[in-house]
């Protein structure tokens, strides 16, 4: 982890800063809001999906032991 640490380096303030300014120069100011929408709906959809998939999973190896 240290090993990591140091060839990464520290991020600070001056960096984060810096990164969001060449977001908001690449994508423009009118278009980030979009883009957190759209990853903020994928992301739901997600976990809905994710939660949807273990009951089924479960119901599934409920019937291949009730089978047995």
């Amino acid at each position: 982890m240290n090993a990591l640490a140091i060839f990464l380096g520290v991020v600070g303030p001056t960096q984060v800063i810096l990164i969001i300014a060449i977001i908001v120069l690449l994508f423009g100011g009118k278009k980030i809001p979009e883009l957190m929408k759209g990853i903020g709906t994928g992301i739901k959809e997600f976990k809905n999906a994710a939660k949807d998939d273990q009951p089924a999973n479960s119901k599934k190896e409920e019937e291949t032991k009730e089978k047995e």
